[in-house]
């Protein structure tokens, strides 16, 4: 005889029917699910750059000025520990930040100035040389020096012709330059507020984890600057002294585009050091121009073995390719600032996802270890 109380018993489920399978396996939905994250990414990330390309005017002073803060907040604190007042502390280094960058700018300009007529007649002098071996590369290269003082005239005088745009452009780098500069003074001085205020505006109890990742985005922007300073000083004082040793023309405006160009990784270095043998192999000879090459080689694997491992190896930790790849996209999206800017904020992106890495690493390994933690806690 059937009961009625057997279609409620756990056998009975068993006939019922199963749920349709999906139409795409669990592997193909989860490449999906990560393909429209990052589409979302690549987007926001766009997104960033067309406002940034836009409001360039107020985002390159911001951007400076983050740099300044990066290049002189060791000293700010310093002067803070000394208690004195932080508005007085913050005007100090602002002030010290115009005598390095008005000093270290004259500089590099007048040593340019000096030697620039030396430099451009040694490179004359090196493209016919390599004319007599390469034939129309070399004659090209030779016209190009040549004649490099008439573009520079041509420029000149086409920017005195239209004196209002050139009045323009000088006001708005004037503008940038305080505006970068007061920005520095109120990063430096209201450090402390701005913590504060991420800290109350934060959703939740995401503040402390915002803090440290700020400060951790911020330390490598600062371990950059100090690090790549203290590196393109070295680089410039040793091509410097190796060139003058060697007599080679125009030494002290080499050295002072070594410095330049050691802001810009790699491509910056390559670039001055070139130009140094090139200015040895036509003013000295053969010779002379293979010792400057060892000298520039010498440098750089002082650079590459000893300076960047000992210096930056604990801020700032980024594989060259990245490098080279920030410095290209820089320079596609802002020219030559954007090749100086890219690696410093790449840098900075890098301490972020740092310390996203760890927290969510922190994370997994408490809720791992939760359950098996729970019964000896109680």
């Amino acid at each position: 005889m059937r009961n009625d109380s057997d279609e409620n018993r756990p056998g009975a489920e068993r006939e019922r029917p199963w749920p349709p399978e999906p139409l795409l396996p669990v592997e193909a939905r989860r490449a999906a699910a990560w393909c429209l994250v990052t589409l979302l990414i690549a987007t926001v990330v766009a997104l960033g750059v067309w406002l940034c390309v836009e409001l360039s005017t107020a985002v390159t002073p911001l951007l400076l000025a983050l740099l300044g803060s990066g290049l002189l907040g060791p000293l700010y604190r310093r002067l803070v520990a000394m208690r004195l007042n932080r508005s007085l502390a913050a005007g100090l280094t602002c002030a010290v930040l115009v005598v390095v960058v008005g000093g270290a700018g004259y500089i590099v300009v007048s040593a340019l100035v000096d030697t620039g007529d030396q430099i451009i007649a040694s490179l004359r002098s090196a493209a016919k040389s390599l004319s007599e071996h390469f034939g129309a590369a070399g004659t090209s290269l030779d016209d190009l020096a040549s004649r490099s003082k008439q573009l520079i005239t041509k420029f000149g005088g086409s920017a005195a012709s239209g004196l209002l745009a050139g009045v323009s452009v000088v006001g708005q780098f004037l503008a940038a330059s305080v505006l970068a500069l007061l920005l520095t003074f109120f990063f430096l001085r209201d450090s402390d507020k701005a913590v504060r205020a991420l800290n109350d505006w934060a959703p939740g109890s995401s503040g402390p984890q915002l803090e440290r990742m700020a400060r951790r985005g911020f330390q490598g922007i600062e371990g950059f600057m100090r690090g790549t300073t203290f590196i393109a000083l070295i680089d410039a004082l040793c091509i410097t002294v190796g060139l003058l040793i060697l007599r080679v023309p125009g030494a002290v405006g080499l050295g002072a585009l070594v410095f330049v160009g050691a802001y810009i990784p790699y491509l910056g270095a390559f670039i001055s050091g070139a130009v140094a043998v090139l200015v040895a192999l036509a003013d000295r000879g053969f010779v002379i121009a293979l010792w400057a090459l060892g000298v520039v080689l010498a440098v750089q694997i002082l650079e590459g073995h000893v300076l960047q491992p000992m210096i930056q190896s604990r801020t700032v930790q980024m594989h060259p390719a990245t490098v080279l790849l920030a410095i290209t996209a820089g320079a596609g999206v802002a020219g030559i600032l954007g090749m100086l800017l890219s690696v410093p904020l790449v840098a900075a992106v890098s301490g972020v996802l740092h310390e996203l890495r760890v927290h969510y690493a922190a994370g997994s390994d408490s809720g791992d270890s939760g359950p098996a933690a729970s019964p000896a806690s109680s």
